[in-house]
């Protein structure tokens, strides 16, 4: 593009106020490596390192006892104010009278317990009922893809790779590597993950796992859909929430002999 006069009228106007801003800053940048440098010789008399924001021991323990705190509030944070949680936490410190008698705060606490077990309850009853809705919603979809076999007790499988070895009964403990998903493809379980298979009694499985492992011959890779009923049921366990549908690749490696490894 050409320039013409307005233009470099503008460019020695932008020039101009660049240089009386790097000049205005010049004290501010001083003062605050002075201000650096004291901080690091601080934490260095008390014995700590260097963190930017936090620059002496007391501040970083104060920091990451916050933290701690956060972390232990985090499921019910949207309970709190933090403006009145400060000023509880600052008169309790310095030893003032609180606002609360002992009575007063038992009676809430007691309170605020009961309303987030009925939150939970709550919760519980309402994801149960959108995951079996989904499960089963996916399940009737899943069982007209090809390869999916859908047997009586409505676990669902697809052979991935066909193997030659035997076929373990519900009785025997297999190795295994294995993959464990929600329906939106979340991993909460991987064999993969920690690098090594791992060995199953098969009688103390999930029932999907009793029905679906003993269709495996060793050396088999399978995927199973199994619904919550042939999994975790109304209780769910960990990440998987109540009633919900989960889907396992399952490679079978080996069926453990009796007193091998002992």
């Amino acid at each position: 593009m050409k320039f013409t006069p307005r233009h470099t009228g503008l460019v020695l106007a932008v020039a101009s106020l660049a240089a009386l801003t790097a000049a205005c800053n010049k004290p501010a940048e001083k003062a605050d490596a002075a201000k650096t440098d004291a901080a690091a010789a601080q934490a260095g008399k008390d014995g700590a390192k260097a963190i930017p924001g936090l620059a002496t021991e007391k501040e970083q323990v104060s920091y990451m006892i916050g933290m701690d705190m956060a972390r232990s509030l985090e499921q019910v944070k949207d309970e709190i104010d933090l403006d009145t949680l400060n000023k509880a936490l600052k008169a309790s410190l310095a030893g003032e009278k609180p606002l609360l008698d002992e009575k007063q705060a038992g009676e809430i606490r007691e309170a605020f317990a009961k309303k987030l077990q009925q939150k939970r309850i709550d919760k519980m009853i309402a994801d149960a009922k959108k995951n079996l809705e989904d499960g089963e919603k996916f399940l009737a979809e899943n069982s007209k893809k090809p390869g999916v076999v859908t047997t009586a007790s409505g676990l669902q499988y697809q052979v991935i790779t066909e193997g030659k070895g035997p076929k373990p009964t519900v009785n025997d403990v297999v190795t295994a590597h294995y993959k464990g998903t929600l329906l939106d493809g979340k991993t909460f379980d991987s064999s993969y993950d920690r690098g090594e298979p791992a060995n199953f009694p098969l009688s103390q499985m999930v029932p999907g796992w009793q029905e679906g492992i003993p269709l495996m011959p060793v050396g088999s890779k399978y995927r199973f859909w199994i619904p919550s009923k042939l999994a975790y049921g109304e209780q769910g366990a960990g990440p998987i929430g109540p009633n919900a549908t989960i889907v396992f690749e399952v490679e079978l490696l080996d069926i453990v002999k009796p007193g091998a490894g002992k």
